[in-house]
């Protein structure tokens, strides 16, 4: 299931900008370029599999990784293509 989850572009672009840190919906849409139903989707897909967590602030809902081991994976992936 992970690696199905990588095979797509928008959700490896949501996992990379959420690698950098906790971010709500209106500002994935922004890094990644899509728009935001289209993010919610995404997410709620990620948070079901247990791969992204989400804790709110009022009216705001923040979304981080459940973990740095998906990080880890997507740059060994990036390094392995690098050589």
């Amino acid at each position: 299931e992970f690696f199905a989850v990588c095979a797509d572009p928008t959700r490896v672009k949501i996992l990379s900008a959420l690698a950098m840190g906790d971010m709500c919906v209106g500002d994935l849409a922004l890094v990644v370029g899509v728009h935001q139903t289209t993010v919610s989707h995404q997410l709620r897909l990620l948070k079901n599999l247990g791969i992204v967590k989400s804790e709110r602030y009022g009216k705001i809902i923040f979304y981080s990784l459940v973990n740095d081991t998906v990080n880890d994976v997507m740059l060994k992936g990036v390094e392995f293509l690098g050589h």
